[in-house]
């Protein structure tokens, strides 16, 4: 069990802590749902939480297999619901993945993407889009 604080600091903004490290994350409500949007809202934290979980599965990945994938990037796109209740309704990722992957050994890190625990825990109604260049330097 991971235990976390959180905070709230007043004007929509909230002090994220994460026991086991202390490491601090503020948090602003975004512009369209009346805050400064000046730091990550919670739902950008969601969507980048997607984002660094792909790269980690594919990090454990490319060590089993001696492969170094530093500078592997993800672009996450979000889209909120036009309508109540607001929610994420699609994460797009765009995953940019530096040489050096073997063109045999690309579908198991395509498929190996279904094992990522932030992905399993969305809700099923958030649309998950998750696109691959292979070879960007």
């Amino acid at each position: 069990m991971v235990e976390m604080d959180v905070v709230y600091e007043g004007g929509l903004r909230c002090l994220l802590t994460h026991g086991p490290s202390g490491s601090e994350v503020r948090t602003d409500a975004p512009v369209d749902n009346h805050g400064r949007g000046e730091l990550f809202s919670p739902t950008d934290l969601v969507s980048s939480a997607l984002g660094a979980c792909l790269l980690t599965i594919m990090g454990i990945l490319a060590e089993r297999h001696t492969l170094d994938l530093t500078g592997a990037r993800v672009h996450v796109s979000k889209e909120m619901t036009d309508t109540p209740p607001r929610r994420i309704a699609r994460l797009t990722c765009a995953i940019s993945v530096p040489p050096g992957v073997p063109e045999e050994l690309r579908p198991a890190f395509e498929r190996s993407l279904r094992t990522c625990p932030v992905a399993q825990s969305l809700h099923p109604d958030i649309e998950k889009v998750i696109e691959f260049a292979w070879d960007v330097a």
